[in-house]
């Protein structure tokens, strides 16, 4: 190499390095590309050099807002009462209609488990599950508003009761079945499922510690154990 030839080329380098000096960006806007689990590329202020933090400056942090929320339409989480909320509920309703509260919350624990957003393949809704038709007639135009529901709910299990002279039986055999069903039966209809019903809604209010009222209804599915003269014992559900 001659001279002329090495001149340049220091001439060249010491341009370059002077450029680098120049342009390249500061320690403090470092940024770097990273890749979430997601595969979404984010762009991150990079992690200050050593000196920054001898020096006591606090680094960047890096954060992802979402463009918009995660849940839209029916993905939404639905509104949820707690057990109390609901139970103000049922006190209320069974005050203003005069039904026992204690057969009002084992009728909701069989239809519904206590969910308000409850729904069945028969178009049922809500904690009472009450078919659009019977919601309507009773003034809920919302099944799954937990007040509608309840006071609609009761406003019916009422009316059974009076229509059949408080038979809880017929009435409940009713409230799943429809009034048709029992009518054209003359009883409960036989079908296995209103038949569980009736024992399980049954279950749930005669057990000890529902809260029951004394003597609003007797147990006409309960076993009695009786001994006649002769001694001998007989059971039966009469």
């Amino acid at each position: 190499m001659n001279r002329r030839t090495a001149n340049t080329a220091g001439l060249l380098l010491a341009t370059l390095v002077l450029c680098m000096g120049c342009f390249a960006p500061s320690a403090s806007a470092q940024i770097a590309k990273v890749v979430d689990t997601t595969g979404r590329q984010l762009f991150v202020n990079a992690e200050p050099p050593l000196s920054a933090k001898l020096s006591g400056i606090k680094p960047r942090a890096s954060i992802y807002l979402p463009a918009e929320s995660s849940f839209t339409g029916h993905d939404r989480p639905a509104m949820s009462m707690t057990r109390d909320g609901t139970e103000k509920l049922v006190q209320e309703a069974a005050d203003r209609h005069h039904v026992d509260p204690a057969l009002i919350r084992a009728v909701i624990e069989t239809e519904s488990n206590w969910n308000p957003r409850a729904y069945s393949h028969k178009g049922a809704g809500g904690l009472m599950q009450l078919i659009p038709t019977t919601a309507q007639r009773f003034g809920a135009n919302d099944v799954f508003n937990p007040q509608q529901n309840i006071d609609a709910g009761v406003r019916y299990l009422k009316t059974l009761l009076e229509r059949y002279n408080g038979n809880l039986d017929l009435a409940l055999a009713a409230y799943n079945a429809g009034e048709g069903a029992v009518d054209r039966a003359h009883g409960i209809p036989a079908f296995r499922e209103t038949r569980n019903y009736v024992q399980r809604v049954q279950d749930a209010y005669f057990r000890p510690g529902s809260g029951r009222l004394a003597d609003a209804f007797t147990n006409t599915r309960a076993i009695h154990r009786d001994v006649t003269e002769s001694g001998r014992t007989v059971f039966t559900n009469d």
